[in-house]
Formats: structure tokens, C-alpha cells, sequence
């Protein structure tokens, strides 16, 4: 609590100066790109300061953590659609379009689907998705088909899926979910992928492969998770253009950069700097449909939980102010 009391204490002495208490427009009329983030039902439902500034900026929205298979069949055949339901609702009401996270991951997935074998396993995927993708039928703009399904290195992640089903459990996927909903747009999604790198070579390979084989995949979704502790990925915008150059979209789906602590008003502006390229790579190409940064406030940022020492990673602050990061996409 202390920690995330001094982050809060020393943006709001750095953000009286480095950024205006409101801008003059909304970053989703900055940009013709689809401009999103993701968001956790408990506190679109329970702050209304947060639900103001996210109807305010956004025009896309991804579910947190609601659509993901342990949230919505933690217990076999018992669905939990609220939270999803929810964030759907929401954006029916106010305009927006909806990126569906994500239908299969060997993450946050219930303990009962990795005891299958692999016949029944088949089954449960193909039964997941054509449940899931078919409930928001009509209703999803794009779905993260599989998510992270490789090594740094460029091998297969050796998933339950994977080490089960086999190499083509990723093209039955997009199959699937493409039945299940024809009008959404499919995306292969992972992160370290910003740039060149034997990760995101995999990852063109794959995607070379399945249009080859006419499976129906649309894009492809670079997370864009960034620390100042390392240098900005190199060639993104030449990595973006490549898998353009194979006929699919490319989206930034999960955008945050964080920051060492303690946050100096030095570290804010390599923020924004971090921020400004990938926002930039992704308008040098035209297919570049989609920025979306995971969450838009530190309030409830996931970074300080999981990576230790850092924090302070999104466009506004604790308290909903725009951070420099902010003001520089949106002059």
C-alpha cells in the first residue's frame, strides 16, 4: 500500500506540470484506428469515475479476464457468462466494439480440462469454443483465437494443446471459431512479438502456413507489453508491415509500458517516448487497425503484482489524470 501510495504521490507532483487536467478530445477521435482497452467488470460496474473516462476515450473494450476459460467453466458444464455479459451490454449501450479474450489458452485454464486426454480434449476445445464464440455471436469484432502459443525462442509452447493435440490444435481453433461466429475477425495473439525476433519469425511462419491451408485467420495481435527496463523493440514497424504484407490485419492489443520505480518526471517522458512508437509503427501501416492498451489507468494496473519494483505502466495515473504518454498521442 505504501508503494502504491508513493507511485500516486509523486505522479500527482510530476502530472500537475507535464499534463493538462482534461484533453480537448477524446483519444478515439485522434485516430481512425479502433482505440481500446481492456476492462474489468468489477470496477466498470462499481466506479463511476473510471466508467466516465472509459466511454469517454475508448471506442473498443476487451474483457480483462471474464471471457477466459477459467472464469466462464471453472466446473465442467457450469458457465458463468455475468462478467462477459456485462462488458458486452455495456458496449451495445455506448457504442463500442468488443475484442473477445481469448478462447484457447494454456493460462487460467480450469485444473479439469488439463487431466483430458486427448480425444475428449479435442472434444472440450471444439465444445469451448463453438459455446463461447457462439453465445457473442454477431456481437465480437475480433477474437483472440489462440493466445501465446510460443517459446522466446521460436518452438511450439509445449501446452496441454500442444503436447496433446498436436501442431494443428491452432488451425481446428480459427476453424471452429469461424463457424461458430463467420463475421468476427480472427487474430493469433502473443507477446515479445513487437519486433524482429525468432518469436514473431514463428509467429509469420504460422500465419504464412495457415492462409496457405485456407484457414480462416484475419490478424495478428502484438501485446505490447513494454518495460523501460530494455530498449524499445527494434524493426516494429518493419514487423508490422511483414505480416500485412500476408493479407491480414495487425492489432496492438494489450499496450502498457512500465516503469521502474520510483517514477521521475525523466522516466514519464521515456514513457511516452516507448508509447509514441508503437502508436507511430502502427500508423505507418495501413492495416494496422487497432490500438488497445491493457487497462488505461494505474489504479488497477495488473503490472505492480506481477513484476516487482515496477509499476505505473498506462496513459493515466491512480487518480484518472492523462500522464505525458497520454498528451503525446493525443497533442
Amino acid at each position: 500500500m505504501r508503494t502504491r501510495l508513493a507511485v500516486g504521490l509523486a505522479l500527482l507532483v510530476v502530472l500537475v506540470q507535464a499534463a493538462p487536467a482534461s484533453a480537448a478530445r477524446p483519444l478515439k477521435d485522434v485516430t481512425k484506428r479502433y482505440v481500446g482497452s481492456a476492462v474489468a467488470v468489477q470496477h466498470l460496474t462499481a466506479e463511476a469515475d473510471y466508467r466516465k473516462v472509459l466511454t469517454r476515450e475508448f471506442d473498443s473494450v476487451t474483457p480483462e479476464n471474464e471471457m477466459k476459460w477459467g472464469v466462464v467453466e471453472a466446473v465442467r458444464g457450469q458457465y458463468d457468462w455475468s462478467g462477459a455479459d456485462a462488458i458486452v451490454d455495456y458496449a451495445r449501450r455506448t457504442g463500442k466494439s468488443v475484442r473477445g479474450h481469448t478462447l484457447v489458452w494454456h493460462s487460467q485454464l480450469p485444473d479439469w480440462v488439463g487431466g483430458l486426454e486427448a480425444r475428449e480434449l479435442r472434444d472440450v476445445v471444439r465444445q469451448h469454443v463453438f459455446a463461447e464464440a457462439g453465445r457473442y455471436r454477431g456481437k465480437i469484432r475480433a477474437w483472440d483465437v489462440v493466445n501465446e502459443a510460443f517459446n522466446e525462442d521460436g518452438t511450439r509452447r509445449p501446452t496441454v494443446f500442444q503436447e496433446k493435440l498436436g501442431d494443428n490444435y491452432i488451425a481446428d481453433a480459427f476453424r471452429w471459431a469461424h463457424k461458430a461466429d463467420p463475421k468476427a475477425k480472427l487474430y493469433v495473439n502473443d507477446y515479445n512479438i513487437e519486433g524482429l525476433n525468432p518469436k514473431s519469425d514463428a509467429t509469420y511462419e504460422l500465419v504464412r502456413s495457415l492462409k496457405r491451408q485456407g484457414v480462416p485467420i484475419h490478424g495478428v495481435g502484438i501485446q505490447g507489453h513494454l518495460s523501460l527496463l530494455y530498449g524499445f523493440p527494434s524493426g516494429m514497424k518493419e514487423n508490422i508491415a511483414r505480416f500485412a504484407a500476408l493479407g491480414v490485419d495487425v492489432a496492438i492489443t494489450e499496450a502498457d509500458v512500465r516503469i521502474p520505480l520510483p517514477v521521475t518526471p525523466e522516466k514519464l517522458v521515456a514513457q511516452a517516448d516507448y508509447f509514441e512508437q508503437v502508436w507511430d509503427a502502427c500508423h505507418a501501416v495501413r492495416r494496422c487497425v487497432e490500438f488497445t492498451t491493457w487497462g488505461f489507468t494505474d489504479r488497477h494496473s495488473w503490472v505492480p503484482g506481477v513484476f516487482p519494483g515496477e509499476d505505473a505502466a498506462c496513459l493515466f495515473d491512480v487518480d484518472l489524470r492523462p500522464k505525458p504518454a497520454y498528451t503525446r498521442l493525443n497533442p
